[in-house]
């Protein structure tokens, strides 16, 4: 099976050619790959040893999103029939450990997002043993107990759903998840100080925010870090 080796130096784009691939299956031997769509959207990113098809998949270009030289063993089979022993095709035409990564990614948030429920429920119980009566007075009512863990439960899946987007389409997933699950926490205290509870409830709603962001936080940078290698 003939072969040949693409080295990407870092930041560098090489447009894909047709011809050239029409038969050809690409596997990652160092570094890091990203395929550009063929509207100029970066795609997956690929990591070491990851394999991918580009034959009718609509891949423009191959990325290197690294600083580090990445580079690629290109194999082209005599009959283009050896493709299905080769790999098993997806709608990018890429296989890869990100399928894994997902569900991996998806076990690892629902573990932490029950976990980041029971955890704030617990710690407003007792703030409430200790006195802190939750009452928003714009609303009228007292938080139940029951409604920390279905507010928890709800934004912690939606931070795990912003994890498996930024492990699809970015090139550094855990670096742009911390950023931005540190400005939407910092974005959720706006409302309890705003909601005109009393100091004791204010401050007690603000560190529950915090609890269930150190919960879920380091657990999904975690999980994205280790599927970005």
């Amino acid at each position: 099976m003939p072969a040949r080796t693409l080295a990407l130096p870092g930041g560098a784009r090489v447009p894909v050619v047709a011809a050239q691939w029409r038969h050809a299956y690409g596997v990652v031997t160092r570094g890091r790959v990203q395929l550009e769509l063929r509207d100029g959207t970066p795609g997956p990113v690929l990591g070491r040893d990851a394999g991918f098809w580009l034959r009718g998949t609509g891949v423009r270009a191959l990325r290197n999103p690294g600083r580090r030289t990445a580079t690629v063993r290109i194999l082209t089979p005599h009959l283009e029939a050896r493709r299905n022993d080769m790999i098993s095709s997806t709608d990018t035409g890429t296989v890869s450990g990100r399928p894994h990564g997902f569900r991996r990614l998806a076990v690892t948030g629902l573990v932490a997002t029950i976990a980041a429920m029971a955890v704030t429920t617990l710690a407003a119980a007792l703030a409430r043993a200790a006195g802190v009566d939750f009452e928003i007075p714009d609303g009228g009512e007292t938080i139940p107990l029951g409604g920390f863990a279905v507010v928890t439960g709800f934004f912690s899946l939606v931070g795990v759903v912003i994890a498996a987007v930024l492990l699809r389409f970015s090139a550094y997933p855990a670096r742009r998840f911390v950023w931005t699950a540190v400005s939407l926490t910092a974005l959720s205290m706006v409302p309890p100080l705003i909601a005109g509870g009393d100091a004791a409830t204010t401050v007690a709603l603000v560190g529950l925010h915090l609890v269930a962001a150190a919960v879920m936080i380091p657990a999904l940078t975690r999980s994205l870090r280790a599927r970005t290698g």
